[in-house]
């Protein structure tokens, strides 16, 4: 867990009384994220989560929290933000931007089955559709211009292999990215980060996403990539699991199906988020914030899937 920013127990007792939230009962820490400090809260309305932000700056956070807003008010079950007197959600706390929003019902399934990891395919593709008429625009700030930005601080730190691999991805990804199958694929507001513990499930069926800190406007492919790298892979050697990856992608496309180009581009964009968080992995490891308390995610799980996602595409005709 991250604690970047401590709120004393009063201080956050003040803070949710003023957004009529009622009276404090219970704070702690959440387990669990490393870009932001948060806290779980209960108060005597009910269950949130306070959230201070550590890096997002005060202009790009309106983006997060009315696209929570927005999704909720179409049936998804995202955490929806609480406003203030004024019908403002984003606040101030620590002199720090801040946000408190519902607490979902259920647990993480951290070993999923075909059944669920269904139920988050066509849970991403209802939310891909519901975005598609939010007004509200931002670039996936940890797409292709932060990995050319991040890439060459890391060298120094990473062995030979390592950086061969890191520059011949992001060149192969650069071509993608050029290519006029990518200009056409569909569009819109993505999650970017919906792994196992992003996910809600109760009763045996998926209750809530979580944690849109990292959404921004890309690619619905790049999110699907995401999702099949974690959702879809054996965590111990990165390889696919057929039978996950199947049901994911069959739920997805019972909603909405993938266009021609999708098919086409696939394996590049799985490529493509395997290897932006082995960057992002590799950047906490090496240039570690300061915390309270912080365990930043091991780098080598996703080396070890991006390694696998391009032995699965060689000999792939990608263009």
């Amino acid at each position: 867990m991250a604690v970047f920013t401590e709120v004393p127990y009063d201080e956050a007792a003040v803070f949710l009384s003023r957004l009529g939230l009622g009276n404090l009962q219970a704070m702690a820490a959440c387990n669990g994220g490393i870009e932001n400090t948060n806290y779980f809260v209960d108060t005597d309305s009910g269950e949130y989560v306070l959230t201070l932000f550590e890096r997002l700056a005060w202009e790009q956070l309106p983006f997060y929290l009315h696209l929570m807003q927005h999704l909720a008010s179409r049936g998804v079950p995202v955490p929806k933000p609480a406003p203030d007197a004024d019908g403002r959600i984003l606040h101030r706390l620590k002199d720090k931007p801040a946000a408190v929003v519902g607490r979902l019902r259920g647990k993480n399934e951290l070993a999923p089955d075909a059944k669920q990891c269904g139920a988050v395919g066509e849970m991403l593709a209802r939310m891909h559709l519901a975005g598609r008429d939010y007004v509200r625009r931002q670039p996936n700030l940890r797409g292709l211009p932060w990995w050319k930005e991040t890439v060459p601080v890391l060298l120094p730190y990473v062995g030979d292999g390592q950086r061969t691999l890191l520059l011949d991805e992001l060149g192969f990804q650069t071509r993608i990215a050029a290519s006029p199958d990518y200009a056409v694929l569909p569009r819109g507001p993505i999650h970017a980060d919906l792994f196992r513990d992003n996910v809600m499930f109760e009763g045996g069926c998926l209750s809530g996403l979580l944690d849109f800190y990292f959404a921004g406007c890309d690619t619905f492919l790049f999110d699907i990539g995401v999702c099949l790298n974690d959702w879809g892979v054996r965590l111990d050697s990165g390889r696919a699991d057929a039978v996950r990856r199947a049901a994911f992608l069959a739920a997805y496309e019972s909603v909405r199906p993938l266009v021609p180009e999708e098919r086409h581009l696939l394996p590049a964009l799985e490529r493509a988020a395997a290897l932006r968080f082995w960057i992002s992995r590799l950047r906490d490891c090496y240039m570690p914030r300061e915390a309270a308390a912080l365990n930043a995610h091991d780098p080598s799980h996703f080396e070890r899937v991006l390694r696998q996602r391009v032995s699965d595409a060689a000999g792939a005709d990608i263009f």
